[in-house]
């Protein structure tokens, strides 16, 4: 369980809503039962969970919302200035086609929808953000991506290392997160999950409680960061 005092690293979730051709998102399920989980099975020391949030599976048309839930966790960390821990955003999205969880290193400034989004929109070879420059920019993650891989796949996890996210709103979200935690000097990242099909829903919550555990054991890596 949580250790006394301040907590070395406070971690925010988000996962997504349905969209075209996935009905019922895994992360929709993972997300809003993630606090009772970790609740019944014990936080790890020195990890607090903080918001946990279901986003719409939108870009251009969901970025209000997106900005509100990134700037709540600033927010609440600087009314808690004994708090000195460090904050990571952990997104959730669903890869329909994928048959193993994927750590994803990576964001490219580039929106090519394949289909519409929940909003209707269809961007092709459109900068997400016009003024990092051109399509072919890329954002990373600042965390040892190769190092938590490794240790969940030791734990049994079908799991791998990525770099890419895609150019549909799981990307986009990311691009926008990587850019917030640069200029607040926080950490994010993105994991992608199979279906529910794929690998069943019990496994994929375990996977999630021990990706916790796997940043919580790197919060002395992340605060020196």
């Amino acid at each position: 369980m949580g250790s006394e005092g301040p907590a070395a690293v406070t971690i925010h979730v988000t996962g997504f809503k349905k969209f075209h051709g996935v009905s019922e998102n895994p992360t929709e399920t993972i997300v809003n039962k993630l606090k009772e989980y970790m609740k019944k099975n014990g936080l790890p020391k020195g990890l607090t969970l903080g918001s946990c949030s279901i986003l719409e599976t939108a870009g251009q048309g969901s970025l209000a919302p997106l900005y509100q839930t990134l700037q709540s966790a600033i927010s609440e960390k600087d009314s808690q200035s004994s708090n000195s821990g460090r904050i990571i955003w952990l997104h959730f999205g669903v890869n329909s086609g994928a048959s193993r969880f994927a750590i994803e290193h990576q964001a490219i400034n580039e929106a090519t929808f394949r289909c519409p989004d929940e909003m209707g929109w269809k961007p092709q070879k459109v900068p997400i953000i016009p003024a990092d420059g051109g399509i072919s920019r890329i954002r990373e993650t600042s965390l040892p991506v190769e190092e938590i891989t490794k240790a969940l796949a030791k734990k049994g996890f079908e799991v791998m290392t990525s770099d890419d996210a895609g150019r549909f709103v799981c990307n986009y979200v990311y691009y926008h997160s990587l850019r917030f935690a640069e200029q607040n000097m926080i950490t994010s990242l993105f994991v992608h999950v199979p279906l529910f099909l794929t690998i069943d829903e019990e496994t994929q919550m375990q996977f999630v409680a021990s990706l916790l555990e796997v940043l919580a054991a790197l919060s002395g890596w992340i605060c020196a960061a």
